[in-house]
Formats: structure tokens, C-alpha cells, sequence
């Protein structure tokens, strides 16, 4: 995510070789500009970042810290909005989201993942099925909510407005906290959409009205964004597919031509890839510094303290067991795509789009280790010390493994426990740190 615009502003930050050199920075604010135009940056909005970072830059100083601290409060100008961000109640249960967009915009899949993130804070929710345009977003909707194990409210022989209504009804009946109402697209805006929205919307009065927008879209979606807030209102923008080729433009282009702010960033195709937009910690990232903050507010939802603390005590001795690997698998895999993940952690952004084809799930590696645990006994699993020869054949014919397989991971996890206990010992984080600097050194000069 924003991996091409963080390395332009990188590259523009590398113009400013000298101090109080105007030229210089000339220079990189010609970068900058190329950058923010060829990411899809509109054009007055670039016209006026570059005129806030050179006066604050001249104000400050030039040099390339006070370049990079101007860079940060203009982008930041922008971003700030003055509105939400993340998810906000009604006063009074049900809050009503009615979701909007085109066709193809990731409009039903953004549905599933706010009513997962929801789902995580504990809310009761209720997925509405009113997208009887496209003939798969009924049942595309009813898989997801199986999936994340929400309920749905859909009917038959019915209008998008009938079942709008009759889901009201149950989600006040229910006792939900959150509705969630995914409604139809079209591949470009007609009255007829319009219209059936605008009835939605009347019978409904909802909390929100949600715009997902395809991140690939750039001055197309801003257009599109704009029609349906002069339309039907929209109170907030959700950014979809941010884990694609995506130049990021977009964010701020939607921010600063329609003043509506920008609520959450899909980036990735997993449910749990789906992260409030929080202008200070998303120029965190633009900046390669991570999002910190974000990591730990997603995995405080996901995964158990007391359950983190029993590793933790596991890995300092050493004790890190098969069975403990497989549930962290599980946990990291509720954490959505590892692209995301490192996205967040400082100084790996950059990693995050070479690691963006990477599952978890369809991993081969992965499926190996799991296809090699699941032919173990409890006490193996628990204790991999037992592994002896006899033990490791079995375990291969039981796998569909060779021996020689057997052998490998048992070795890898043996060195990997080994490394883990390492770095919970004390000066093992300045050790892995000291590690990362020499890689990246070497992965430079290359």
C-alpha cells in the first residue's frame, strides 16, 4: 500500500544534498511534483501541497529533515478532512450503514469485511442483501456471512426496498447493533440506480452512507464519489483494493476535491484486510515508519492476552512446541494478508509488495508443516524431542511426505525455537535490530 508514492517522496527527499541550498530544492520539489502527478494526484492538490512545503521548508530551514517535516504537515492538511474516521453509532440501536458504489468497486466484499471488523468489537451485526442487480452479489453475500459468521437477512420475490424495510424491522426486533446494507451498482451511474437508492435511503434513514471506492479508479472514482454525494449525501469513503497496483493518489485526491473523509482502506483480499484510515498513522506509512499503533489495535482484537503471555513465557525457555505453531498460524492468518501486516511494521513497507502474493493458506511450505503435524500424536506435537527415526517415517507415509521433508522442517523449527529463545533473552530485540541493518545494507549495495 502507497509503495510507489513512499519511494518518490524518497527520492525527492534525496535531491536536498546540502544545506540552505535553493537549488536543491528546486530540484526536489520538481521530483515531488512528477511523483504526486504520475500517482494520480489531482492537480490543484498538488499545486497546493508544493507551495505549503516550500514555504514551511524556507520558513524551517532547507535541509532534508525540515523537507521531510513540511512534507508530513502538508500532506497532513489535506488528509485532515475535519470529519470521522473509522466507525461511528447511532445513539440509539440498530446504526444503519447503507453502502454505495459501482459495480466492480468491491462494494459487497467491503460490506463482509466492515461487518467483520465490527464483529471483532464484540458488535452483533446483520448483513442486508439488497443488490439484486448483479446476480452473484446475493449469494457472494450469503458465502461471506457464513464465512465470518454474521447472519443475513435476504428474500425472495422481493424488491430492494421491500427487503430494506423487513431487515429494519428485524434488526430492531434482533436486538443488532449494526446494519449493514449492501445495495446495488451499476457499471456506470443512471437515474435508475439513483432513485432505487434514494428510496433505500428515505425508508431507512440510515447512521451512514458508506462510498467504497476502487483505488484504481483515480480521477474516475473522484468523479463518480462526487456524484453520489451531490446525489444521495455520503458521509464517508472507503478505499478498495489498496493491496493492487494501486498508486494511492486517490486518497488524497477524494480528501482534498470532496472534503469527505476517508474512513477505511481495504488493502488486501483477505476479510480481516481492512484498516481505519487515520491520517496520521497512514502518512506514518507513507514515510516508511510503520503504523505501530494500528498493528497493535488489530491484533489486541484478534488475539488472546493471557494466550500471548503463555508463548511468550514458552519462547524465553525455549519450549515452543508443534501444537503452539499451527494456533499462532491460525491467529496471524485472522490478522488478514502478510502484505498488510508488514505494511504496518517500520521500515519493512517496502517489503510489503514483494510479500503481497504470499497465502498463508495455499502456502506450500505451510501446507506441508500442517500435513506433517496433523499425522503426529499429541505427545509428538507437544514434545518434538520424541522425534525419532521410527516416529519420522510414520509420520511421512501418514503426510504423503518424504522423510528427507520430515527431516528439513523438523530442523527449521528446531533452528527457529533456537533463534526465538535468542531474541526474548535480554538484548535480543538489539540484536535482530543490528541483524535488519546489515541485511538492508547488503540488499543496497547489491
Amino acid at each position: 500500500m502507497f509503495e510507489t508514492l513512499s519511494e518518490s517522496f524518497k527520492t525527492a527527499l534525496n535531491k536536498i544534498r546540502f544545506n540552505d541550498d535553493e537549488k536543491s530544492l528546486s530540484k526536489a520539489l520538481e521530483e515531488l511534483k512528477k511523483s504526486l502527478l504520475r500517482n494520480d494526484v489531482y492537480h490543484k492538490a498538488t499545486k497546493e501541497l508544493l507551495k505549503n512545503v516550500e514555504t514551511q521548508t524556507k520558513q524551517a530551514g532547507i535541509g532534508k529533515q525540515n523537507f521531510l517535516n513540511a512534507l508530513q504537515n502538508s500532506l497532513q492538511e489535506i488528509l485532515n478532512t475535519g470529519g470521522s474516521y473509522g466507525f461511528t453509532y447511532a445513539s440509539k440501536p440498530p446504526t444503519i450503514i447503507l453502502m454505495s458504489g459501482l459495480q466492480g468497486s468491491g462494494k459487497t466484499t467491503t460490506s463482509a469485511k466492515l461487518a467483520n471488523y465490527l464483529k471483532t468489537k464484540n458488535k452483533k451485526v446483520l448483513l442486508v442483501a439488497c443488490d439484486l442487480a448483479r446476480l452473484a452479489a446475493v449469494e457472494q453475500l450469503t458465502q461471506l456471512a457464513s464465512q465470518i459468521e454474521v447472519d443475513i437477512f435476504k428474500l425472495e420475490n422481493a424488491t430492494p426496498l421491500e427487503i430494506a424495510k423487513a431487515a429494519k424491522q428485524k434488526a430492531i426486533d434482533g436486538q443488532y447493533d449494526v446494519m449493514i446494507v449492501d445495495t446495488a451498482g451499476r457499471l456506470a451511474i443512471d437515474s435508475l440506480l439513483m432513485e432505487e437508492l434514494r428510496s433505500i435511503k428515505n425508508a431507512l434513514n440510515p447512521h451512514e452512507i458508506f462510498y467504497v471506492a476502487d483505488s484504481l479508479s483515480g480521477q474516475d472514482g473522484v468523479k463518480s464519489a462526487a456524484t453520489f454525494n451531490q446525489e444521495i449525501g455520503i458521509t464517508g469513503v472507503i478505499l478498495s483494493k489498496f493491496d493492487s497496483d494501486s498508486k494511492g493518489g486517490i486518497a488524497l485526491s477524494i480528501a482534498y476535491q470532496l472534503e469527505i473523509p476517508l474512513r477505511f482502506i481495504g488493502n488486501g483480499e483477505k476479510i480481516p484486510d481492512l484498516d481505519i484510515f487515520i491520517p496520521e498513522r497512514i502518512i506514518s506509512r507513507l514515510m516508511g515508519a510503520g503504523d505501530i499503533a494500528s498493528l497493535a489495535e488489530k491484533t489486541a482484537g484478534i488475539l488472546d492476552e493471557q494466550e500471548a503471555k503463555n508463548i511468550s513465557k514458552k519462547l524465553k525457555k525455549g519450549q515452543f512446541t508443534f501444537t503452539d505453531f499451527i494456533a499462532q498460524i491460525e491467529n496471524i492468518k485472522k490478522l488478514g494478508s502478510v502484505s498488510s501486516i508488514v505494511s504496518m511494521i517500520p521500515g519493512l513497507g517496502n517489503m510489503a509488495g514483494a510479500l503481497k502474493n504470499v497465502d498463508l493458506d495455499t502456502s506450500s511450505e505451510v501446507r506441508k508443516i500442517k500435513a506433517m503435524v496433523n499425522s503426529m500424536t499429541p505427545k509428538e506435537r507437544n514434545n518434538p524431542d520424541l522425534l525419532n527415526g521410527s516416529r519420522r517415517k510414520r509420520i511421512a507415509l501418514g503426510s504423503g511426505l518424504e522423510v528427507s521433508d520430515i527431516n528439513r522442517i523438523v530442523k527449521q523449527f528446531d533452528n527457529a525455537a533456537k533463534m526465538a529463545k535468542r531474541l526474548s533473552s535480554k538484548g535480543g530485540m538489539q540484536e535482530l535490530m543490528q541483524m535488519m541493518g546489515q541485511m538492508r545494507g547488503k540488499s543496497n549495495n547489491s
